[in-house]
């Protein structure tokens, strides 16, 4: 007998990753379901991963961290994690998921799709091999919906406020999703506002927007700035695409506001 290939399909949170598993379930059905779980995720992915898992008819592996969050904080000289700095992805996504595949051969399952240019998580190890489904087989974005909708799935809830799944205080974050945040989830926005510091000595700032802290972004003039300014621009892109879906239209908004890359294996 020829040596086992374990075929694993990681999950973000996100559409793209879950459509994929939603198209690979009968393709596949030796397939292993694993979401890197930081503990630090919103409650409408969770919600959304268990609908998922029902859905699929097997387990969705949660891998947690051998050490969460906040000990890589420390280790990190509790410098939060930026675009500059994604220590969270490499220590609460990548190293749980290559631990987990061990040195064992295994294709990977990515969820790029056909219209997008991008690769996804690219593990350095020889043993692991990415495979793109929807780039072979000509799968857009149309055609996620549709696979999520006829699944009876639909898109996670926190679709309608936010672009990417992740950690509840993702750095990613725009300033009209860090206000949904504390609209929809207050005690969240609080939590994050926690991690932010100000070293009097030094004169450093700590914070998950590089340009303010939360505790100004929160001042209720600001945040009616922000919402004013979010809600043009949303006006402006729902009169120039008419044909788009009200999450695509906050999507592009948002793009506009922050063209940086988020950690792809966050937010497939």
């Amino acid at each position: 007998m020829g040596k086992v290939v374990r075929h694993i399909l990681g999950l973000s949170g996100g559409k793209d990753s879950a459509a994929l598993a939603v198209y690979m379930r009968d393709k596949v059905p030796q397939m292993e379901y694993v979401f890197c779980d930081t503990d630090k995720e919103l409650p409408e992915t969770y919600e959304f991963l268990d609908r998922l898992q029902a859905y699929l008819g097997k387990p969705v592996i949660r891998l947690n961290a051998a050490k969460g969050f906040d000990h890589w904080l420390k280790m990190y000289g509790n410098y939060l994690p930026s675009s500059r700095m994604r220590w969270c992805t490499k220590m609460l996504k990548i190293r749980p998921f290559e631990e987990f595949v061990g040195e064992d051969d295994v294709i990977s399952y990515v969820g790029i799709r056909a219209d997008e240019y991008r690769d996804g998580y690219l593990s350095t190890k020889p043993n692991i091999k990415a495979v793109y489904p929807f780039k072979e087989g000509g799968i857009v974005e149309a055609d996620v919906l549709r696979i999520l909708e006829e699944a009876g799935l639909g898109l996670p809830k926190y679709y309608e406020w936010r672009t990417r799944s992740g950690c509840y205080f993702c750095f990613f974050q725009r300033k009209a999703e860090w206000v949904g945040l504390k609209e929809r989830h207050p005690e969240y926005f609080e939590k994050a506002k926690e991690y932010e510091k100000y070293d009097s000595i030094t004169g450093a700032r700590y914070t998950w927007s590089q340009s303010e802290s939360l505790e100004e972004l929160e001042n209720p003039e600001r945040i009616a700035e922000i919402k004013r300014k979010h809600l043009e621009a949303l006006e402006k892109e729902k009169h120039n695409n008419k044909e788009q879906k009200l999450f695509q239209i906050l999507g592009n908004v948002l793009d506009d506001e922050d063209d940086t890359e988020p950690c792809l294996i966050c937010s497939l």
